[in-house]
C-alpha cells in the first residue's frame, strides 16, 4: 500500500509539474524577464525551469513602422472572433507579389524585418503579422502554431479585399511555418506560392527537443505537456502536424532548413517535405541552428528566394 501510495503522488506530482510548464510555454506574463535558452541555464536554473516552468514576457517591440520603409505603414486586422491582429504594411512595385511574413514562437513582427527589407530590396510588397498573444495583436496566449492558422487566414483576406496584389506568397518561420501549412490544410487558404524555414513535423518532437535541450529525458514529461497543453488550450496537441498539413499543400513551396537545427531538426524538416505533392525544393544552410537564414547567409538566402520568386509562383498543379 505504501508503494502504490508514493507511485500514485508522484504520478500526480509529475502531471501538476507538466500542468504548470505546458501553462507557462502557452501563457504570457508581464512585468517579467525571459528565461534564458535551455542551453545557456544554469544547472540550478534547469531545476527551478522543470519544476515551475519558464517565464515567458508577452513579446512587444517599441518599434514603429518606419524603421522598415518611410512607406511603411500600421494595420489592423480584425478576426470574426473579436481577435485584433497587428500588422505593418510597405508597398513595392505593383507589378511585384505581396509577401505575407509570420513570425516565430515567443516572438513579433519585427523579428522578420531582415527577411522583409530583403524582399523590399526585391521590388516585392510586405506584410508583417503579430500572431495573437504578440506585438499589437490582442490575447496573452500561444497555441504554437495551432489557432495561429487563423491568424494567418485572416491576414490573407485582408489582403484580398483591402490590399489586393497580383500574387500573394506566405512566408513563416518555425511556429509561423506550421500556422502557414495549417492554414492552407483546415482554414482554406490558398496563396500562389509559399516559404517555409525551420519547420517541426510535430508538435511532441519540438517539445522533446526542448527537453534533450537542458540534458534531461523527454520522457514521459513532453507528452505529458504536450496533453495538458492541448488541454488548457482545447484543441489535440498530438494532431498538430504539419507532416499531415503539407500534404494539402497544392502551390508551389520553398523549404529553408539549417543542418544544425536542433529545435526543428534537418530530417524533421524533410520529411514535412516529403509530405508534399506540389512543386518543391529545399535548401539546407550548413551549420545554421535554429535562426534565420538571411542573416547567417545573407547572400545563399536571396540568391535562392530570389530564383524561387522568379520560377516558383508561375507553376501550380491541379
Amino acid at each position: 500500500m505504501i508503494l502504490l501510495a508514493l507511485l500514485l503522488g508522484g504520478f500526480i506530482a509529475l502531471n501538476l509539474i507538466a500542468w504548470r510548464q505546458a501553462y507557462a510555454m502557452t501563457h504570457f506574463t508581464s512585468g517579467s524577464i525571459r528565461t534564458e535558452k535551455p542551453e545557456n541555464l544554469s544547472l540550478g536554473d534547469k531545476i527551478k525551469v522543470l519544476f515551475c516552468g519558464v517565464d515567458m514576457p508577452r513579446p512587444h517591440s517599441s518599434l514603429a513602422p518606419d524603421t522598415l520603409g518611410p512607406a511603411c505603414r500600421a494595420v489592423v486586422i480584425s478576426e470574426t472572433n473579436g481577435i485584433k491582429l497587428g500588422a505593418w504594411y510597405c508597398p513595392g512595385a505593383p507589378s511585384n507579389p505581396l509577401i505575407i511574413l509570420f513570425h516565430g514562437y515567443a516572438g513579433d513582427k519585427t523579428g522578420m524585418i531582415p527577411e522583409a527589407r530583403a524582399f523590399l530590396e526585391m521590388g516585392c510588397s510586405v506584410m508583417l503579422v503579430d500572431f495573437r498573444g504578440s506585438g499589437d495583436s490582442s490575447e496573452s496566449c500561444t497555441s504554437i502554431g495551432f489557432y495561429e492558422a487563423e491568424d494567418v487566414a485572416a491576414a490573407a483576406a485582408c489582403t484580398q479585399t483591402q490590399l489586393p496584389h497580383s500574387k500573394t506568397i506566405l512566408y513563416g518561420g518555425s511556429m509561423g511555418a506550421a500556422a502557414v501549412l495549417r492554414a492552407v490544410a483546415h482554414c482554406g487558404v490558398q496563396p500562389d506560392a509559399i516559404i517555409v524555414e525551420a519547420v517541426f513535423d510535430n508538435m511532441l518532437n519540438t517539445v522533446r527537443h526542448r527537453f534533450e535541450a537542458m540534458g534531461v529525458p523527454s520522457f514521459p514529461a513532453a507528452q505529458l505537456l504536450v496533453f495538458w497543453g492541448g488541454v488548457q488550450s482545447h484543441f489535440n496537441g498530438f494532431a498538430h502536424n504539419p507532416v499531415q498539413y503539407a500534404a494539402s499543400v497544392r502551390c508551389p513551396i520553398l523549404f529553408l532548413h539549417g543542418t544544425a537545427d536542433p529545435r526543428a531538426r534537418l530530417a524533421e524538416g524533410r520529411r514535412v517535405f516529403t509530405a508534399v505533392s506540389a512543386q518543391k525544393s529545399f535548401r539546407e544552410f550548413p551549420n545554421l541552428g535554429h535562426e534565420a537564414a538571411v542573416t547567417g547567409f545573407p547572400a545563399e538566402w536571396k540568391e535562392t528566394v530570389k530564383q524561387f520568386l522568379q520560377d516558383g509562383p508561375n507553376k501550380t498543379i491541379p
